[in-house]
């Protein structure tokens, strides 16, 4: 029991240190061939927005608009995946610890 408490102890440690990581890492999404970009952080904070001048035109925005939410999308596409690459070894330890206890399905 004593093992199963410290492995336990361990992996809390392991993912409040993957998810400090994440809140600081930053991903990029770009639309429009780069006219638009966002960066964010994996955590999902939007840090920034790039918008080149030669999409902005004041009788078509809904365009604009369309870069915008494709690139958003994009970045918190690549802010998943993040997170994916760094919990996924998590999880995986989760499911060994769930072994130890002698749990259905484990």
């Amino acid at each position: 029991m004593q093992m199963i408490l410290q492995q336990a102890q361990r992996m809390q440690e392991e993912l409040m240190a993957a998810q400090a990581e994440l809140a600081e890492s930053e991903v990029t999404g770009t639309a429009g061939g780069g006219l638009v970009t966002v960066t964010m952080t994996a955590a999902g904070e939007v840090r920034d927005v790039k918008i080149d001048p030669s999409v902005v035109d004041p009788d078509d925005v809904e365009t604009l608009q369309d870069l915008i939410v494709a690139a958003l999308r994009d970045a918190a596409q690549a802010a998943r995946d993040l997170q994916a690459e760094k919990m996924g070894p998590l999880a995986g330890g989760l499911g060994d610890m769930a072994g130890g206890l002698g749990l259905p399905g484990s």
